[in-house]
């Protein structure tokens, strides 16, 4: 193969980089969404699942706050075939919260080790207490966050820093080129 077959194929590797120098998943089409500056961490733990299914489109992508009190988008919104899907757990856990934050019907399991996921709007059965498993259904998706298309927000905490839900999901590192070294 020739160094600049190579190159090219190198090139077509997960990740890309926009114009403006922001990373862009590796999918095509609508799931191709800016990452968070920062977010790029270490790849996805083995045993975290999406929770919506099939595999979500992400509409808005991850957006911390430069301070903790500044407005941004502290998780991801996740494309829905329509309202009324199960939302399951994308991680064993216990349910901590389920309940109203403002006007919108939350649920927030505990995965232990300081790590949370919580998801809006899903109407739940469930209460604070419960524990579920890895894929368990946790509620069904109710309408409105995203308008008038089907989607669901997840969030992840670390303790009380929110860290991008894709890093549990996804790779998110970025491709690394490698020199060419001796005749292809």
């Amino acid at each position: 193969m020739k160094a600049s077959a190579l190159l090219a194929a190198l090139l077509l590797l997960p990740a890309s980089v926009a114009p403006a120098g922001e990373v862009m998943s590796a999918r095509p089409g609508p799931q191709a969404v800016p990452l968070a500056p920062g977010s790029l961490h270490a790849a996805p733990r083995e045993t975290w699942k999406w929770p919506v299914s099939p595999e979500p489109a992400v509409i808005r992508a991850f957006d911390p706050p430069d301070k903790p009190w500044m407005s941004g988008h502290r998780g991801v919104d996740l494309a829905a075939a329509h309202d009324g899907v199960p939302v399951t757990s994308p991680e064993a856990g216990t349910v901590s919260f389920a309940g109203l934050v403002v006007d919108r019907p939350v649920i927030t399991i505990d995965h232990g080790n300081g790590l949370r996921s919580s998801f809006e709007p899903v109407e739940s059965p469930l209460t604070a207490g419960d524990v579920v498993a890895k894929g368990d259904v946790i509620g069904t998706l109710l309408p409105g966050h995203c308008g008038t298309v089907a989607c669901l927000h997840w969030g992840v905490r670390r303790g009380d820093e929110y860290v991008n839900p894709l890093e549990f999901v996804l790779d998110l590192r970025p491709s690394v080129l490698l020199p060419v070294t001796g005749p292809p």
